[in-house]
């Protein structure tokens, strides 16, 4: 079986080699690079099978590289490693096209284990036609215009409707905690907040109805699992 080919970006040069050295010693192939100008040439030639991109970058930050990399390769796996917390970058991020983010500072085991997940969802998903085009089932989310689509039918969706079947169809068959939701899309986990979530789930559910095939699955205490 090939080496997992990763382009890592990062400019704390310390951070950087601890972690393309704890990678290659579970068997990926590390390409790395500090300079967001010099991405898109490493990127054209590595030609990796996933980019983990550091949000803040000197010459061209992360989320201006996750814009180009999408229009070079709409499928490809991007994952942000941020010290950012604030909901509206995660929000931009997961727009330009990321797939998932952690958090600095993170373990090796959770970066690990976030590249894996990042892989298998793009070995399991043929369905994803382009970058703002994904299959659900048998209904069809257009991400740039916030539209589900069921054979001639069209529902428009709110834009937290939107973000919202976007954070699960991302995570499509692992557990989101329901946390990270709330914060994500509203901005805390307040009372009120999380009452609010309820019935945004409740839409979605009625919004997929027409194909049993694809459940919302409450995941008591800890969060949701979409299962196609």
């Amino acid at each position: 079986m090939p080496e997992v080919k990763v382009l890592y970006v990062e400019d704390e040069l310390f951070l950087a080699r601890i972690v393309k050295e704890s990678l290659e010693s579970r068997g990926f192939q590390v390409f790395m690079e500090s300079d967001g100008a010099k991405v898109l040439t490493a990127f054209r030639k590595v030609q990796p099978d996933i980019c983990v991109l550091d949000v803040m970058l000197p010459n061209k930050d992360g989320f201006e590289l996750a814009e180009e990399i999408r229009k070079m390769d709409a499928g490809i796996p991007i994952l942000f490693l941020t010290a950012k917390t604030q909901t509206e970058d995660l929000v931009k991020g997961f727009n330009l096209g990321g797939n998932d983010y952690i958090r600095k500072p993170f373990s090796m085991e959770e970066l690990i284990v976030r590249i894996n997940n990042a892989l298998k969802h793009k070995a399991d998903s043929p369905e994803k036609l382009n970058a703002e085009t994904v299959q659900v089932g048998r209904y069809i989310f257009l991400l740039n215009r916030q539209v589900l689509q069921i054979g001639n039918e069209e529902k428009k969706l709110s834009y937290r409707e939107s973000e919202l079947l976007k954070v699960l169809v991302l995570q499509k068959n692992n557990i989101v905690d329901r946390k990270d939701i709330l914060n994500l899309l509203w901005g805390s986990d307040s009372f009120f907040n999380s009452r609010t979530l309820d019935v945004y789930i409740a839409k979605l559910r009625s919004y997929l109805k027409e194909d049993p095939s694809i459940e919302i699955i409450t995941i008591k205490g800890i969060g949701y699992r979409m299962v196609v």
